[in-house]
């Protein structure tokens, strides 16, 4: 008998995960020029990698038909999410990338969000990094896709929101 693929082992397992909650979740908030933007990235921890669900809203939308916005999403080195007057979020950094690889291999490189009138929404699996290697490391949402090719950063522009990852501890995930 053949099963349908939302009834597959490994959906099953992908779903009782995320049903178990987050081991750490980094709350987003919009630089200076972009208030607008919230939202919450989530981690799970799964045994093929880490699971990461973006929930983010208030993203700038185009006024152009057929051209929704499309944004670079990626872990930073850095630890907070402070900057200085010609960037304000200076101080995430470059893209975490533990191993020195180049660009789109970076450990922080990640799926770009496609938004949808403002808000955006992805799940993807990535065996890059662990949840603990993560912890205290930011993350960004850039004003352009990331292109995957230009070095170091793939020319996905300016940071437009940050949120700082943090573990979730006790049994309220």
């Amino acid at each position: 008998m053949n099963k349908s693929p939302s009834c597959s082992r490994s959906a099953v397992d992908f779903l009782s995960i995320l049903r178990g909650g987050p081991r750490a979740a980094a709350g987003i908030a919009g630089s200076k020029d972009y208030p607008g933007i919230s939202g919450t990235v989530r981690l799970y921890q799964a045994n093929a990698g880490v699971i990461v669900l973006a929930q983010v809203s208030g993203l700038p939308q185009s006024d152009i038909p057929c051209q929704e916005r499309v944004f670079g999403f990626h872990i930073h080195e850095g630890t907070c999410c402070g900057g200085n007057m010609d960037d304000p979020l200076a101080d995430a950094m470059s893209h975490y990338n533990p191993n020195g690889c180049g660009h789109p291999d970076h450990a922080g490189d990640l799926p770009p969000l496609f938004g949808n009138n403002g808000l955006a929404l992805s799940l993807f699996l990535t065996n890059r990094f662990s949840i603990d290697e993560v912890i205290g490391r930011t993350v960004i949402i850039h004003d352009h896709p990331d292109d995957f090719t230009t070095q170091p950063s793939g020319n996905s522009g300016t940071k437009i929101a940050c949120g700082v990852i943090r573990r979730i501890t006790g049994s309220c995930r």
